[in-house]
């Protein structure tokens, strides 16, 4: 598949690996940075397409908001793992859930730009529950080449992602140039997605970057391990719970 990926914003907060690895299947382990889980809330517009078909108006383009985070496999490699994907075309998420059995879901979405300010709104339909997001970030300068941090390059610098197949894990490739970032600033946060993700409630300001896009070429899955291998489900959460309304930051 080709991808074109948009209007990106990444913002995320760093997390307890062993709250992480709770919910990974047998096979794929935390890839922390000193010590620390990173939960990535991104929302972006998505262009997509499967060779020699075009980008189609409205088929095609759409938002998506996924929540993810970062692993390695038995192979070495590493890779992003997804928790959840929340795009606004049925279609396509039958589409993905049947090819790479990823955990697309259906949602209601907006996506709006008005100078250096961009919000974006989700609220789910399907599978289950009304996890939502409404974020607000205003746009800043660009990072100058090989400005970026070692972190920053760890969170966005991810050539792959891992699925779970019917027959165990696996790797597919995705190609694209290094994200051109921006800096960021998060203007306003209200979202109930991570926690419907089974992770624990996140706490302080995320780290919030911007990127205008990137052209992607994303390949078929391969399978790593060919044992079966169940996704974990999300324990009773303890502690307090966060609020159907989510934090609110202004």
């Amino acid at each position: 598949m080709i991808h074109r990926w948009e209007t990106l914003t990444f913002l995320h907060h760093p997390v307890e690996p062993e709250a992480v690895q709770r919910l990974l299947p047998e096979g794929l382990e935390v890839d922390a940075f000193e010590d620390r889980a990173w939960v990535g809330l991104v929302p972006f517009a998505m262009k997509i397409r499967v060779p020699p078909i075009p980008f189609l108006p409205w088929l095609s383009v759409f938002p998506e908001t996924n929540v993810r985070t970062y692993v390695r496999g038995r192979d070495g490699r590493r890779g992003i793992w997804f928790f959840t994907l929340d795009v606004p075309r049925l279609a396509a998420v039958a589409a993905a859930r049947n090819a790479y059995r990823l955990p697309y879901c259906w949602a209601r979405m907006r996506l709006q730009r008005a100078g250096s300010e961009v919000s974006y709104g989700s609220t789910r339909r399907w599978p289950g529950g009304s996890a939502r997001t409404s974020i607000v970030v205003e746009v800043g300068e660009a990072l100058a080449p090989g400005e970026a941090t070692e972190l920053e390059h760890f969170l966005t610098a991810r050539w792959g992602l891992y699925t779970q197949l019917r027959r165990g894990i696996a790797y597919a490739p995705v190609e694209h140039p290094r994200w051109p970032l921006r800096r960021a600033r998060l203007i306003d946060l209200r979202e109930t997605m991570i926690g419907a993700a089974g992770l624990p409630s996140v706490a302080g300001d995320p780290l919030v970057h911007f990127s205008p896009g990137v052209e992607v070429r994303i390949g078929r899955p391969r399978l790593v391990e060919k044992a079966a291998f169940t996704r974990r489900r999300p324990g009773p959460r303890r502690g307090r719970s966060r609020s159907p309304a989510g934090r609110r930051r202004r």
